[in-house]
């Protein structure tokens, strides 16, 4: 047991104490505001306050973890051994970055309720993050700094015990349509004949009618092939379906359609399933309600995780949605353009209420990779380079990787191709332990 004295035992404090002590590196952790106390603990401690009281383990602290709301504050990252970092702390303290400060800004997500520019679904931008700006997005800074800590507890404290972590993967397979021409309603095949035609879709339209008439296998129903993968894989696939309504952005299969409610439990049997949340769930509690108990009544059990359409977030307000319905994971943190650590971390964390100062129960599992950014990386030999180059940050920190692939990226589609075998080594990976 790690005992931390401090001036003042702030929610904040507590929070990403026992995030970096705890969840990362195995060490439980009590705290104190006792001099007393402190002096009179004979085994593992440290001081997180302004001034060191004698020759302890100190750590000079931040305002950040003591203060409550959101304040202007200085920001000045810096290079740290192979990473960087921010809030430094001088010479006298253990670590010379305040790293309980800078994570909670990170986990937290501090500066997505700062004033900042969205895209044209009202998302917070990679390019707004400090990690991008910074040149730091491509690491789990806030597991590689908990590292860091650990070295130079150890060196103090030799007999410190740290519970040992492994490598694991966690791969989320997005459903936002689970049949590109099958069982879309006759209104729907009209509307997509009419534009083929007029874009000059000819294959596309063959594809259409040969699909409907049950002469060929529809592009996007690559589930078979998806659920023997997970047969032959020890990690536990996720799947989302979408199942509301049909919209603007949303253009998924009615759920009504009793092949879809099959396909669904089908995927169930071999897989955990949760609900991809429409686009206007995402601000509404009432349809995503809706959405819930339909999903539940589907899959017959509770409904533990959600992934909201786009990836789009409105912090608070969308984990609170959440919290009220009681679904108490979410797969949504990370960004659709970039890969990269959005929360900077690899570690499943808590969300943190900075309106109400609070810890609540939501466990958010951030994202590092969706299929769609792999694109953008020409060859498959490159793609393969940055893919090995991610699995590797998150492999030094013994982290959670999770990778988003959609059921269409395992298709024939010519966009598509390699996919299937980048996915491999996804899987390849955590078969290493």
């Amino acid at each position: 047991m790690l005992l931390v004295y401090t001036h003042n035992i702030t929610p904040r404090l507590k929070y990403i104490f026992k995030h970096i002590c705890t969840r990362i590196l195995g060490l439980e952790v009590s705290f104190t505001t006792k001099i007393e106390e402190f002096i009179a603990y004979d085994s593992f401690k440290l001081s997180y306050t302004k001034q060191q009281l004698g020759n302890e383990f100190f750590i000079k602290s931040h305002d950040i973890l003591f203060e409550q709301g959101l304040n202007d504050i200085d920001i000045n990252v810096q290079k740290w051994g192979r990473t960087k970092c921010f809030f430094f702390s001088g010479d006298k303290s253990a670590l010379p970055f305040d790293i309980f400060a800078a994570a909670f800004y990170l986990l937290s997500r501090y500066e997505e309720y700062l004033p900042h520019v969205k895209d044209q679904y009202g998302r917070f931008l990679a390019t707004e993050s400090i990690a991008f700006k910074h040149g730091f997005l491509h690491q789990p800074v806030v597991d590689i700094w908990a590292y860091k800590f650990k070295e130079i507890l150890q060196v103090q404290f030799p007999e410190c015990f740290f519970a040992k972590r492994h490598y694991s993967i966690k791969p989320l397979i997005d459903v936002p349509s689970a049949y590109h021409f099958k069982l879309k309603g006759i209104m729907r095949s009209f509307g997509g004949t009419v534009k083929d035609l007029f874009q000059f879709k000819f294959r596309s339209l063959y594809y259409r009618f040969m699909v409907i008439f049950g002469l060929k296998h529809d592009p996007y129903d690559t589930f078979k092939y998806i659920i023997n993968k997970q047969k032959q894989s020890k990690s536990k696939f996720l799947f989302f379906f979408l199942i509301g309504e049909y919209s603007t952005y949303d253009k998924g299969i009615n759920p009504n359609k009793k092949k879809f409610v099959s396909l669904i439990k089908h995927v169930a049997d071999y897989c955990e399933v949760g609900l991809k949340t429409s686009f206007f769930a995402i601000d509404d509690v009432t349809i995503l309600k809706k959405e819930k108990l339909k999903m539940e009544d589907i899959v017959n059990t509770k409904l533990n995780a959600s992934r909201q359409s786009f990836s789009k977030l409105n912090l608070p307000e969308s984990y609170r949605n959440l919290l009220e319905l009681e679904i108490l994971e979410d797969y949504t943190m990370g960004y659709v353009n970039h890969m990269g650590f959005r929360a900077g971390t690899c570690t499943p964390f808590l969300f943190y209420d900075l309106d109400y100062e609070i810890q609540t129960p939501l466990k958010i599992h951030s994202y590092h990779l969706m299929d769609y950014t792999l694109l953008k990386t020409n060859s498959l030999l490159d793609k393969k380079k940055v893919l090995d180059e991610i699995i590797n940050e998150v492999k030094q920190v013994d982290g959670e990787f999770v990778p988003v692939f959609h059921n269409y990226t395992f298709s024939e589609i010519e966009r598509w191709y390699g996919f299937k075998e980048l996915f491999n080594i996804i899987l390849e990976s955590g078969n290493e332990y």
